[in-house]
């Protein structure tokens, strides 16, 4: 990036985080008891944390007319430095509980403000800590802003949200004010504009529409139930990849939803992730954790049916149904749950000279799969280890080998990959399929790992060529992810228009009038026995009020059933059909059985 840009950057950094301060001396100026938290620029603007405080939407609109206001007044940025120790006081008089804690962080640590509040590493090696202050509101920070109010740029607050302090689930509760903020109108307006238009994406959204899915207080946050129309997709979507898979030699089979402890206590899934993982005790006392991931029962399978090289390759695959504690804060529709999460999920047991060929299939996998289904968008991202943690075990060597391998996996099939360190899964490097949803929120869609360190750990060997025992090598991947999770993308990215192939319904027939009810159930029957996914509008609706219905649905063909169709009736076949394409589809709008036949056949998993 050049450095014109980056200066840029820099300038709307700053400009942002200015807005953070106006925003919250706008809420203390209204809400005068608020508590301040944090308040950081954000790629699109910036938000401010909030304790003590209970607003609406509909607040914002007076908030935000209160920024404006203290913006006219001009109020510059004055830096005031205090000892730790007078601003220790100084807060406790304000009773600003979330600053004196980030303060307690710069006596303890050496540091000043919180990373988190701009980003910044910088150590401070003094007992001075900075104040700012704008007219008659002052804020602990170490600054970074433009001169005065009036040189923040266009703002627009656009929500609130629920957030944790610092983002750990023990602390409390506080609210989080968004707001979007840009150098000019025209940025502002058009950012605005491509949120309202990516809300109509918003897989949520679109999800309900269609009756995809279902949230529930009642079952739970993180918990949903797919839908009738989202079943089906899920069930298409499971069968589309088993064929896949099993043509390529997987094997596929069934785990237990529970498991005992010792089991991901040999595994180390139980010393790394204990607290994602939901557990009980039965009646007898036995520890048992409800199957937050598969790949340890897979390894028991290897055990079973593994002696020799001869055997190997080995490829386990199951639609693997998983449960994980995911923190409410971070639920998103069906891109975050708690489960059940079913996983497109393998593993792939390779000696250790045949890695790299074994990883390139995957990638080529991948890349046919993701091709099928339009998927666009995505990248690479190479998650490696940081070594100075110690949440890495194993040989350092053996990491760096499978780092060369899946390098070399990368540039031998020419895809381009960001690297991310500190990442990594603890038993090895790992690489993530990454996708941007409709808000520009970077998002994993799916993931291969190599697993270096569980293999070991829990004594799966072959004996090799030289008629020596051999650890292998075990390929985590999930082409797909979760399959619930890639509904939310599949939804985003085609607005809820699936393929054919995968549509829930993909012809609706819909009979003229009353008269012809009889002829269309007659031809539902026929559909469905050719395995075509067909329902019938049965409503005393107009004929355009039922084709408008199946458009919103956004069901792919519309079958008219008439008195021309009927007439057409020889020897109890539908020798020609009217039907009303999605704008799409690109097939002839009269067709005869045959041809509606050869259609379906087309699009069957």
């Amino acid at each position: 990036m050049k450095n014109k840009e980056l200066q840029n950057l820099d300038k709307l950094k700053e400009m942002r985080h200015s807005g953070a301060h106006l925003l919250a001396y706008a809420v203390k100026t209204l809400f005068p008891n608020a508590k301040l938290a944090i308040g950081p620029a954000i790629d699109d603007g910036f938000y401010y944390d909030f304790g003590d405080i209970k607003i609406q939407e509909d607040d914002l609109v007076r908030i935000e007319n209160k920024m404006k206001e203290l913006q006219k007044k001009d109020y510059t940025f004055e830096k005031i430095e205090m000892s730790i120790e007078d601003a220790e006081k100084f807060l406790k008089k304000e009773d600003e509980i979330y600053s004196l804690s980030l303060l307690k962080d710069i006596k303890e640590k050496g540091s000043t403000i919180k990373e988190e509040m701009d980003n910044n590493n910088k150590k401070n090696e003094t007992d001075i800590v900075t104040f700012y202050k704008s007219g008659e509101f002052i804020n602990l920070c170490r600054g970074g802003h433009v001169d005065s109010f009036k040189n923040i740029g266009p703002f627009k607050l656009t929500s609130i949200a629920g957030a944790y302090f610092r983002g750990d689930e023990k602390n409390p509760m506080l609210t989080r004010i968004y707001a979007a903020c840009f150098e000019t109108f025209d940025e502002l307006e058009n950012y605005l504009k491509e949120r309202e238009e990516a809300k109509e994406r918003d897989h949520r959204n679109i999800g309900e529409k269609l009756g995809i899915f279902l949230l529930s207080e009642n079952i739970g946050q993180g918990l949903p139930i797919l839908l009738p129309s989202g079943e089906t997709i899920k069930h298409l979507l499971i069968e589309y990849m088993r064929k896949k898979e099993e043509r390529l030699g997987y094997k596929y089979i069934a785990t237990p939803h529970i498991t005992q402890a010792l089991l991901y206590e040999e595994s180390g899934h139980a010393t790394h992730y204990s607290e994602d993982m939901y557990s009980f005790k039965d009646k007898e006392g036995n520890i048992f954790y409800i199957k937050p991931m598969s790949c340890p029962h897979h390894h028991m399978v290897y055990k079973k049916i593994t002696q020799s090289y001869r055997d190997l390759p080995l490829k386990l695959a199951e639609a693997a149904a998983v449960y994980r504690y995911e923190r409410s804060g971070t639920l998103t529709g069906l891109i975050r749950i708690r489960g059940p999460i079913t996983q497109n999920d393998a593993h792939i047991y390779t000696p250790k000279d045949e890695l790299e060929s074994e990883f390139l299939k995957v990638l080529s996998l991948f890349k046919e799969v993701y091709s099928e289904l339009n998927i666009k968008g995505y990248w690479y991202r190479l998650s490696l280890p940081d070594f100075d943690k110690d949440k890495y075990e194993g040989e350092k060597e053996m990491w760096q080998y499978a780092t060369e391998k899946i390098q070399n996996s990368l540039k031998k099939s020419k895809n381009n990959y960001t690297v991310g360190i500190g990442e990594a899964a603890f038993y090895g490097p790992k690489l993530d399929v990454q996708i941007k949803n409709i808000f520009g929120k970077e998002d994993t869609i799916a993931t291969i790992q190599i697993d270096i360190l569980q293999p070991k750990r829990m004594s799966l060997t072959f004996i090799n060529q030289n008629g020596e025992k051999e650890t292998p090598i075990v390929i985590h991947r999930s082409i797909l992810g979760s399959y619930e999770r890639f509904i939310a993308f599949f939804l985003e990215q085609t607005g809820g228009n699936f393929p054919l192939k995968f549509s829930p319904i993909q012809f609706r027939i819909i009979p003229v009038s009353e008269k012809y009810l009889n002829h269309a159930l007659d031809l539902e029957k026929i559909v469905r026995d050719l395995g075509g996914r067909v329902d019938v509008d049965k409503r005393d609706e107009s004929l355009s009020k039922k084709i408008r219905s199946a458009a919103i649905e956004k069901i792919p063909g519309k079958i008219i059933i008439g008195e021309r169709e009927v007439s057409n009736i020889i020897n109890d076949q539908f020798t020609s059909l009217s039907i009303n394409w999605r704008e799409d589809f690109d097939h002839p709008k009269t067709l005869d059985m045959k041809a509606l036949q050869k259609i379906i056949e087309e699009n069957k998993i």
